[in-house]
């Protein structure tokens, strides 16, 4: 059961992907990126990450593609300012892209794939916590301090003078 929907998922992932680099209107094309991060979403949910998950959901699928949509709409974009591509340019592009995925190919050739073993704890926020504040405590400090100087920098850069 869980291969099928494995299956369906990664088949709706390749599917909205490729509808994210080859429909022509922005606006639907970022249509098509959420759809994808709700099909990654999916896949987390299948390796038993919930928390990541939820973040990937709300940061991406949320914020960051909500903030992309509303870009595209304020520019207006539309296909009269696009410029007409030659046809060597489309031919090298073709070539290129032909290039580099016999590149990938061959280099995924010598790999040894080798199953990992499952481990239900994996993507649980308890061994997340555990792991943040036992193995990287100082790492994780030192990041929230970089993370207050910056926003006390920005606050500063951004606070008027009264006079």
């Amino acid at each position: 059961m869980i291969q099928y929907a494995f299956y369906i998922l990664s088949a709706l992932s390749v599917a909205s992907a490729l509808m994210t680099v080859f429909t022509r209107k922005p606006v639907y094309s970022v249509l098509y990126l959420i759809f994808f991060f709700f099909t990654l979403f999916g896949h987390y949910i299948l390796l038993n990450a919930q928390f990541l998950a939820a973040v990937h959901l709300i940061v991406y699928a949320g914020a960051i593609m909500v903030l992309f949509l509303f870009i595209i709409m304020m520019l207006n974009l539309n296909k009269e300012i696009e410029p007409n591509k030659s046809v060597v340019a489309k031919f090298a592009a073709v070539i290129s892209g032909g290039l580099l995925m016999i590149v990938v190919i061959s280099a995924m050739k010598g790999v040894d794939y080798v199953a990992l073993n499952h481990r239900s704890d994996i993507g649980l926020v308890e061994t997340l916590g555990n792991v943040l504040y036992n193995k990287y405590m100082l790492p994780f400090e030192m990041v929230s301090v970089l993370f207050l100087t910056a926003i006390v920098g920005a606050v500063m850069l951004g606070k008027k003078e009264i006079k």
